[in-house]
């Protein structure tokens, strides 16, 4: 039999329409296919619950000693039940559950951080365009940055007098450092085939820095937005040690004053997986905008 022949009976048992019919039945099936979904659930969930579940017997075997001054797993658990059961009880302003409180946090650091999301990227943005910003505001910018967030907490009280946007500015200034110097690294990275076609085309400033400038440097932007949304919600636990209030800060200071362990390791536990949804939430944001090219 010759090979037109042998393509001729292909074709005839397998129309080209049910051919594509059946091809794209096959990739349905393997892109819904649920043993892959699980498969691919328990590699990544599967570690860290090992990993966790370690930590846990180390814990207790470590602080189940009478002399242990650090509470164990179990004792955290009894004596903190309700913080972990019940996180959005409000029984008053000042007894409310951790899930509250975290939210207030929330609050705060959504308006400190949104605040230097746009003057870092704009002020990142002037920097990397231009030389003589760069050189006038760079060596300011790196002597400032080093300056620790609660350094920065006496002035804030003194300029502002009240406590939450105090709170406020110190997460604006922790923050805003990651993202001016990362967003000017990736102005600078652009490469100049772009700027030449803004100049064919008779860009202006803004147009240039909307089409071309912001998008060519998501990927730098967005990895200082990460590092700037980690530090601030470093800050605002920090700061509200300090300022009070009914913030996440505030509630550990509180139980460490009142000697209650193991609702602030309760709260620490809050407040680790609040950092790390904020983390996820900004990395899916870029991964999105940048159609995956920042690091996850």
């Amino acid at each position: 039999m010759s090979i037109q022949t042998i393509e001729d009976t292909k074709v005839k048992a397998f129309p080209p329409k049910q051919a594509e019919v059946i091809a794209f039945t096959a990739k349905a099936r393997r892109r819904f296919d649920p043993l892959a979904i699980a498969g691919k659930l328990a590699s990544a969930l599967v570690p860290p619950i090992i990993v966790i579940a370690l930590m846990l017997v180390v814990w207790q075997i470590a602080c189940s000693s009478p002399t242990s001054s650090l509470p164990p797993p179990t004792q955290v658990w009894n004596e903190a039940y309700d913080l972990i059961a019940h996180p959005f009880f409000d029984n008053g302003p000042q007894d409310i559950g951790l899930a509250w409180r975290v939210l207030i946090s929330l609050q705060r650091v959504a308006i400190g951080f949104g605040l230097a999301a746009v003057v870092g990227v704009a002020l990142g943005a002037l920097v990397g365009q231009s030389i003589w910003a760069m050189r006038g505001l760079d060596p300011v910018f790196q002597i400032l940055r080093t300056v620790p967030p609660l350094a920065w907490l006496p002035l804030s009280l003194a300029a502002f007098r009240d406590s939450s946007p105090s709170a406020i500015f110190v997460i604006f200034i922790t923050s805003i450092w990651p993202i001016i110097i990362n967003t000017a690294v990736g102005v600078r990275n652009i490469p100049e085939d772009y700027r030449n076609v803004s100049r064919i085309l008779r860009l202006n400033q803004f147009e240039f820095f909307v089409k071309i400038m912001v998008p060519a440097a998501a990927p730098y932007i967005f990895t200082g937005l990460r590092i700037g949304i980690g530090l601030s919600w470093l800050a605002i636990v920090a700061a509200e040690m300090l300022t009070g209030g009914v913030g996440i800060g505030f509630f550990i200071w509180d139980a460490w004053n009142s000697s209650r362990l193991p609702d602030i390791i309760v709260a620490l536990a809050y407040i680790g997986v609040t950092g790390f949804c904020l983390d996820r939430l900004v990395a899916a944001v870029g991964a999105f905008v940048t159609r995956g090219t920042t690091a996850k």
